[in-house]
This record gives C-alpha cells, structure tokens and sequence, in this order.
C-alpha cells in the first residue's frame, strides 16, 4: 500500500510515517499543507491519503478542503482524516461526500498501533471508520421528531458498530450475538429509518450517514 501523509507537525509526519512503515506501508510522499497535498496526490496516485483538518495558514479547515479537492480531481480517492478535537460539521461533510473509503479519527487513537492501522488498511479497501467519541457526540445532538430516537438500545449499538465500519460478523463478535441476530437488528433499522430496498442506493451507507445527522 502507498500512502500519502498532509500534517504540518513535522514530528507527528514522521511518527506516522514509522509507523506505516513497521506495519509494512509505503509513505511515497508528505505535505505540510493543503496544496501541497493536492500536489503529493496528483504527483503519486497513493491508495490512501492520511490528512489532518487543521492545516496553514489559517489551521481551521485547509486540510479538510485539500482534501475534498484531491477526491474531486481523483474520484474514489481513500482518505482518511486525522483530528486533535471533535469537529463535528467535518466529521459529517466528509462522510457525506462520499461514504465508501473514507475515515475521521482523533489523534489520539494513533497511540493504538494496532487499530490504527487496521484503520488505514479498511479505508484504504474502501470501507468507512468513523472514531466512536465522534459518533458519540454527534448522537448527543437530540431533535424532535428524529427517527433515530425510535431505535431500542441494541438496535443503536449496531448502528454505532455500523458507522465504525464493521462488517455483520464483526459487529457479532463484539455484541456476542449471532449474525442472524444482527441482520435482524439491521432490518429493523432501516424499516425504522424509512430506507426501502432500491438498486441505486446503499441502505446500510443511508443508515448511516442518518446517523451521523447528516
């Protein structure tokens, strides 16, 4: 796998980079800004770009629109964001740009080597991984009239395994449950939430951008 890294801490950059490298990922190139990761991308087409949101000049969102720009010159491309803080309105333009190969995770979570990296190799084949203190407090927003409200509590801690971008067998083993346990959770998510089959949509990417807020 090659992989893309836009962090201005030079420090982090490289403590990243080591760590890709123990887990057997190439870094082929770094940026310590927002065009400078536009330029990485096109320069070495990775199969994943690593991205902190807050970026020079300004360190409020230049990391997080480098990022979108990259995708749009480079559709499909994996991304995932890195963030010191719970930025919640990044959190959900990033998942609703496009849910499938991208990721948001605090900073913190990169002390966990090992689940930071299987972070970066699921976004990296496409899948979604979205922090848990993230989708916390993205829940906490409560609104009247909220289908998500309607769900019972197992329900809800599927749909949160879900956001994270567990697959059904993996979203058993943590509840200890069946998968035919899960799949029924599932179906009554989406019956809750409103989403009918259909050819052109995801339900399970529906359910959880809904969940998000979005």
């Amino acid at each position: 796998m090659r992989v893309v890294i836009a962090e201005d801490s030079v420090l982090l950059r490289e403590g990243l980079a080591r760590l890709l490298a123990d887990g057997g990922i190439e870094t082929v190139g770094v940026a310590g800004d927002g065009p400078g990761l536009v330029t990485a991308v096109a320069q070495y087409d990775p199969d994943l770009a690593i991205v902190d949101v807050r970026m020079p000049p300004t360190h409020t969102d230049e990391g997080l629109r480098a990022a979108l720009e990259a995708r749009s010159r480079r559709p499909g491309l994996p991304i995932l964001v890195l963030s010191q803080y719970v930025e919640e309105q990044y959190a959900t333009e990033l998942i609703g740009g496009g849910a499938a190969a991208v990721g948001y995770l605090l900073k913190e979570r990169i002390a966990d080597v090992a689940e930071f990296l299987d972070a970066v190799r699921r976004v990296a084949a496409g899948g979604t991984v979205i922090d848990p203190e993230v989708i916390g407090q993205l829940l906490s927003r409560q609104r009247k009239g909220d289908p998500l409200e309607s769900l019972t509590v197992r329900e809800g801690e599927v749909l949160a395994l879900m956001a994270e971008g567990r697959s059904n067998t993996a979203v058993a083993g943590r509840m200890l449950v069946t998968e035919g346990a899960v799949e029924k959770h599932i179906s009554s998510i989406f019956t809750k939430l409103g989403l009918e089959p259909a050819s052109d949509d995801h339900r399970r990417v529906l359910a959880v951008l809904a969940y998000l807020g979005r």
